[in-house]
């Protein structure tokens, strides 16, 4: 049994978290996480165990994870009672509430008491012994909002990488990050340290996971040629299509199925 479920959240996090979700799991899974463009912090509630794959070793992940931006496919397992609580922050939001820069995280699952302190310690411990789900998500907000309460050093700069996020996640083939630069009249290096320091990656490597998170979700429609998912996703040709749909995944598009990676299938945004 798999089930997941998207919770939004309040007006006063709106704009920096895209939702709440809980990932339910009593069987063995074995599969692959996916580049996203996005970082999470995770508490599993469970008496489960997750694993990433570290070189050539899985390891078992702490209770309390930071997902940074993860840039290449990433292989997982998992047994027993999971009970996952996430926060999903928009592109360029998490490293407001980390107080530090994204990139510092990229292709890592970390302890995310080790990076924030005791704090974090004391809510998890609070959403254990908070049984009512809907009790758990004011018990985590509060948290968050006491996280972003006077931080002033990274907020300043938060609505114009907003803005420029927005822009780059639109599936225009003409939209570089040049055009991007000269519309909020800044120089194209100057965007690109922005980017790196509130997403974790460049805005060019950004446009690249978006589009490919654009095409799996057109592969999950399974009613479009390869031809037609690669040009509607925003691929120069098929080619262009399959040389970095192989680099997020491993695969070629046409041996994907998405019946095949049930924790990418539930939680894939377009």
């Amino acid at each position: 049994m798999l089930l997941y479920q998207e919770i939004q959240p309040s007006p006063a996090l709106r704009h920096h978290i895209r939702c709440y979700y809980t990932f339910e799991s009593d069987s063995t899974i074995q599969d692959t996480v996916f580049p996203g463009g996005f970082m999470e912090f995770i508490f599993n509630l469970g008496d489960g165990f997750w694993k990433t794959q570290q070189n050539e070793r899985f390891l078992t992940t702490p209770p309390v994870e930071l997902w940074g931006q993860i840039t290449q496919p990433l292989r997982v397992k998992a047994g027993g009672k999971n009970h996952m609580l996430g926060v999903r922050f928009y592109p360029h939001a998490a490293s407001l509430f980390l107080r530090q820069e994204a990139s510092h995280f990229n292709d890592q699952v970390m302890d995310l008491r080790d990076v924030v302190g005791g704090e974090v310690v004391t809510l998890y411990e609070q959403l254990l012994n908070t049984p009512v789900s809907s009790d758990r998500i004011s018990v985590l907000e509060t948290w968050l909002l006491q996280r972003i309460a006077g931080e002033t050093v990274l907020s300043g700069k938060m609505p114009l990488i907003s803005q420029v996020v927005n822009d780059l996640s639109l599936p225009d083939n003409a939209l570089t990050v040049e055009t991007v630069a000269s519309r909020y009249n800044i120089s194209p290096r100057y965007l690109h340290k922005l980017f790196v320091l509130y997403t974790g990656i460049g805005p060019k490597s950004f446009m690249k996971i978006r589009r490919f998170r654009r095409s799996l979700a057109l592969l999950r429609q399974e009613n479009e040629s390869l031809t037609a998912v690669a040009y509607e996703a925003g691929y120069f040709d098929q080619a262009h299509f399959i040389r970095e749909f192989k680099a997020f995944t491993g695969l070629v598009p046409s041996a994907y199925s998405a019946d095949e990676f049930p924790v990418s299938q539930a939680t894939t945004e377009s």
